[in-house]
């Protein structure tokens, strides 16, 4: 089972993202994405460790090349989040021709190793604000990264103010 979650900043989709793998009984993993540069980073990191702290998750940090963790078939996973991964990939200075279909595939490989995998990713692109063509580049890959995943998902779920909102098959929790 593959469960999407999106939404906009601080919305809730980190908590929930957990409490869907709240009752799976086997090996929980959770992947950090976020490099930690800077304070902001640093207090997001420590926020999102002490939301999962006894929860019973293993943590891999994985900041790019998601395609190259290994996985047992009976684990759950939950990855956080899909734009860190994608900024890492697209700014950490190696040139990637299609980061899109390199990360939207390497999620896909996770899915199909795990037994449960959610995906925590952000809305991006929906302010009409003009931005560099850097920026602009960004917006774009992961509105096609959500694309791609949410098209192999079984569920799609959008956190509102804390509410979710089931954009694709049914609440899994």
């Amino acid at each position: 089972m593959t469960t999407l979650v999106t939404g906009g900043s601080k919305c809730g989709k980190s908590s929930f993202a957990e409490r869907i793998l709240d009752g799976f009984s086997g090996r929980k993993i959770y992947i950090a994405t976020m490099q930690p540069f800077g304070s902001d980073a640093f207090e997001a990191i420590e926020r999102h460790r002490k939301m999962r702290a006894g929860k019973g998750f293993e943590t891999i940090e994985k900041y790019t090349d998601i395609h190259e963790i290994s996985l047992s078939g009976e684990c759950a996973v939950l990855l956080e989040c899909v734009g860190n991964l994608c900024a890492n990939e697209m700014f950490s200075g190696g040139e990637i021709a299609a980061p899109a279909d390199k990360i939207a595939e390497g999620i896909k490989q996770l899915s199909e190793r795990a037994a449960e995998l959610v995906i925590v990713t952000n809305q991006v692109g929906s302010d009409g604000i003009s931005y560099s063509a850097g920026t602009a580049e960004y917006i774009r890959v992961m509105g096609e990264i959500n694309r791609k995943i949410a098209g192999y998902a079984d569920n799609v779920i959008e956190c509102v103010y804390g509410i979710p909102v089931v954009l694709k098959g049914e609440m899994p929790c």
